[in-house]
């Protein structure tokens, strides 16, 4: 990590951004000043809708045309960006000051090849022929490890899966070494070895070109890891300002409290620990205040904070904060709410079996198998995590169960039924048993319809209700249990933050009485706030029976909620077993090196980074023998590419495919911990 100079490559003085709605100003930015030094990472952090990306925008000068900025300025070599003329802007973005967006489908040209979009970098800014662009663009594809990246510059974005699509995006913003990244959540869709390795690419930036970067993210642990600074945006306004380290260690604003123990750690399970989500939501854009902006929501708050806005309060140290009792901040105990009430145990019925599964797909003159060969139970009541990189396959498999696709393979049994894409669309019964939950909200809801139409006719297909009163009260029950407002419910989704939209998808699997839920990553654009509510909703559902299939890329989370757990690689289960098993030595070597890959907030995780050679395979051309072998740290030699590992069985429980048995793993795996590099056979 570079050593951040005096200078400041950004100043922000005295910001109030509003946006113009109907004739009014809604004050969204409120007098915000911070300062970014030559060099340094500033983590802006915050719940969904507080004002970071309106920040991030306003100083790339990409603020819609309905927005005002009342006051302030922005300062970047010594200009005041708010100043310049579109041609004197034109010759900074992308050239000296980038971007990377949370919805890379959003930004990337559906029209154009990748190879085309990336080169168009090359060719504007730094004058490159043709060729020479092309080549300097599949360069930069295996910078960001993407796979095959001659056969990626010739693909469409749709054709990439989101994973992939960030991946693009970094590379289009660091093609040309800018001198500021701003970076707006540019890891959601990201699994860890890969959000791993691209951090270590924007850290390589920083170190060798100085490079400054605000950095928005809900993740706090990435913050943790990558920031020296850290701000806390709330509301519209910075609440509490100072070094990463300091802020997440001791926060001395009750808010910064709240977002740190709404965040699973990786020690953390259900059964021992309810998350704490904050209670409450954001004020409505514009509202008038007259005290605390976070009073309402606020443990600690007295008369004054209600009649008194408190200031920035300057702490020493460069750290501050907007809070009259900060000293008392480190006392607040735990809501009520966050008293353990696990479910019980799943029963040992079988709800869903999967034999043998295969789904292959067919793309230009190719086979290729997404899903090779899986088998899997899930039991009634439990949670079956699912776990791995992209391109590993997970949404493909669950997407055979849901019906969305056929198998090409195999059997799928559900409460004793076959299944089929046709016995999905002729059975509602089991239309309304099996629910998913996508990564995705933008292409999961109708734009056309407000969230309200959204959920009443879910609940007209899946609940049978028809009535209008019923639907109002329903529509506003499952609202509130994922901390939708009313207001919400005659809110289209364009109108919406992306953490509300995916709140709304969730709201409406939920509309019937689903036995089985699959979530596809679906937590991953929530602010941790949301995140915490929204685990303990499916931890006190699952109480009813429901079981669920969860897919995600932060494995803190899976290790949450889970209670049993499938590590995916290209197509095939390399492990599965209880979930306290799984986490612990030995185990897999892949998921070691997921584990170590994972940015976390705990302080206590010592163990070194284990770092895979090279990206995944193409799973059009697997590798022999072990599939892993080409990446594994602890390869063994000719046995691991020519002979198929066989499952190995732990005393603990878990089961991992290699051809290291459990008493030799560990002690290589303890190895592997203290130098994160390949330990000889």
């Amino acid at each position: 990590m570079s050593i951040a100079i005096a200078t400041n490559a950004v100043d922000i003085e005295n910001l109030t951004i509003s946006y113009r709605r109907r004739g009014r100003l809604l004050r969204v930015i409120n007098d915000v000043s911070l300062q970014i030094k030559a060099g340094e990472a500033y983590g802006l952090v915050g719940e969904s809708g507080c004002g970071k990306s309106t920040v991030a925008m306003a100083l790339m000068r990409y603020l819609p045309a309905n927005a005002v900025v009342e006051h302030g300025k922005i300062m970047f070599d010594g200009q005041n960006l708010l100043e310049l003329n579109q041609g004197a802007l034109r010759r900074l973005w992308g050239r000296r000051m980038a971007m990377v967006y949370q919805d890379p489908g959003s930004a990337l040209n559906p029209s154009m090849r990748i190879g085309d979009q990336i080169a168009e970098v090359f060719r504007y800014h730094l004058n490159l022929d043709k060729k020479a662009a092309m080549d300097a663009s599949g360069s930069m594809l295996e910078k960001v490890q993407i796979s095959n990246p001659e056969g990626v510059l010739r693909r469409y974005p749709h054709e990439l899966s989101g994973g992939q699509q960030h991946r693009i995006m970094f590379a289009m913003a660091l093609a040309t070494d800018p001198e500021l990244l701003v970076l707006d959540e540019p890891t959601t869709g990201l699994d860890a070895t890969v959000e791993a390795e691209v951090l270590d690419l924007v850290e390589k930036l920083r170190a060798d070109f100085n490079t400054s970067i605000l950095f928005i993210s809900h993740n706090l642990g990435i913050v943790a890891r990558i920031c020296e600074q850290v701000g806390v945006l709330y509301a519209g306004q910075l609440i509490e300002e100072g070094a990463a380290n300091d802020v997440f260690a001791s926060p001395r604003h009750p808010y910064t409290l709240g977002l740190l123990r709404c965040v699973p750690r990786l020690g953390m399970n259900k059964h021992t620990q309810r998350l704490d989500p904050i209670p409450g939501s954001l004020p409505a854009l514009g509202a008038t205040i007259t005290g605390c902006v976070y009073a309402d929501r606020c443990a600690l708050a007295r008369d004054r904070c209600r009649a008194e806005q408190p200031p920035l309060i300057q702490l020493g140290n460069g750290r501050s904060s907007r809070c009259f009792y900060h000293e008392e901040v480190s006392g607040m105990k735990p809501s009520p709410e966050a008293r353990v009430e696990p479910p019980p145990p799943p029963s040992e019925e079988i709800l869903l079996k999967l034999d043998h599964l295969i789904k292959t797909y067919r793309s230009g003159g190719q086979h290729t198998a997404a899903v090779a060969d899986v088998s899997l139970e899930v039991r009634r009541g439990e949670v079956f995590g699912l776990v791995g990189e992209s391109g590993s396959g997970k949404s493909s498999l669950a997407k055979c169960i849901v019906g969305l696709t056929n198998a090409s393979g195999g059997t799928i049994s559900f409460d004793n039924e076959d299944l089929s894409v046709s016995s999905h669309r002729n059975n509602q019964t089991l239309r309304r048993s099996l629910q998913m939950v996508f990564q995705n909200p933008d292409s999961a809801l109708n734009p056309s319809y407000s969230i309200r139409s959204i959920l009443e006719r879910a609940l007209k297909l899946l609940a049978g209700i028809h009535s209008h009163s019923d639907l109002d009260a329903r529509s506003e029950e499952l609202a509130a249990s994922v901390k939708l407002e009313s207001r919400h419910l005659d809110s289209r989704p364009t109108g919406l933050s992306g953490g509300q939209k995916q709140r709304a998808s969730i709201a409406r699997a939920f509309a019937g009485t689903p036995q089985l839920v699959l979530c596809d990553e679906p937590v991953s654009a929530l602010d941790v706030s949301v995140q915490a509510a929204i685990l303990n909703l499916l931890v006190d559902l699952q109480k009813s029976g429901v079981s669920y299939i969860f897919i995600s890329h932060d494995l803190a989370v899976v290790r949450y909620i889970a209670d049993w757990i499938g590590v995916m690689y290209l197509g095939i289960l390399m492990e599965v077993g209880p979930a306290e098993s799984v986490f612990s030595l030995p185990h897999h070597p892949y998921t070691e090196s997921l584990l170590s890959a994972a940015a976390t907030l705990d302080a206590d995780r010592s163990f070194a980074r284990v770092r895979l050679r090279g990206a995944i395979p193409s799973p059009s051309n697997p590798p022999s023998g072990c599939r892993f072998h080409t990446r594994c740290p602890l390869y063994l030699g000719d046995i691991c590419k020519t002979q198929e590992p066989p499952w190995q069985q732990t005393a603990s429980g878990n089961q991992y495919m290699c051809h290291i048995p459990p008493d030799e793993l560990l002690a290589k795996e303890l190895a592997l911990r203290e130098t994160g590099q390949q330990v000889a056979s």
